[in-house]
């Protein structure tokens, strides 16, 4: 039977001493190499459009339609989005990086010279963008130095793009990759 790692400590001990030895920066390097999807969400709560980009976009329930991402403290767009009731989630494909780069740029007019619109419910929508959902926060969660977002899709909007045909943007190690055929792993 393997031994605990502090004797007599029980499990949650053990655990939280465990976390505190962890660094910042060995967690970031394990992360780093994790591949993610990156989206881009849009928001506006009256004061005006926010964006910012995301690789931390996932889905977590079909019925009912769920998602999660989180929005770092440090994002000039999150205090935007706390207050929000709605945003927009952009999936990107790989032809579509100039706009996660730009919704990447701090200090500056995201919305400036690309082309967007507001729904008729409110949110900003990039035009380019072949692929997003519409959705309502149903909640916000304080993890650390983020806040996780649940939201509900509402609506789901494709450019007409066959889900084969897409080559999906993806972040890896500080680097944009593109997803496609060529990139499948064959068994």
């Amino acid at each position: 039977m393997p031994e605990s790692p502090r004797a007599g400590a029980t499990a949650p001990e053990a655990a939280a001493e465990d976390a505190t030895k962890l660094s910042p920066e060995a967690f970031r390097m394990a992360f780093r190499n994790h591949p993610a999807g990156v989206a881009v969400i849009t928001s506006d709560d009256g004061t005006g459009p926010v964006a910012m980009t995301a690789t931390s976009v996932i889905s977590v329930s079909a019925t009912p339609p769920l998602i999660v991402f989180s929005a770092s403290a440090m994002s000039s767009s999150t205090p935007t989005l706390r207050r929000s009731s709605s945003v927009v989630v952009h999936l990107l494909t790989a032809d579509e990086l100039p706009l996660a780069q730009r919704a990447a740029t701090s200090g500056i007019d995201r919305f400036a010279g690309i082309a967007w619109h507001q729904l008729s419910t409110g949110e900003p929508v990039f035009t380019e963008a072949s692929m997003w959902l519409r959705c309502r926060i149903v909640d916000r969660i304080d993890a650390g130095m983020a806040t996780v977002f649940v939201a509900e899709a509402l609506q789901v909007h494709s450019a007409g793009e066959e889900a084969a045909d897409r080559q999906p943007l993806v972040y890896q190690n500080r680097t944009w990759h593109r997803l496609n055929a060529a990139s499948a792993v064959l068994l």
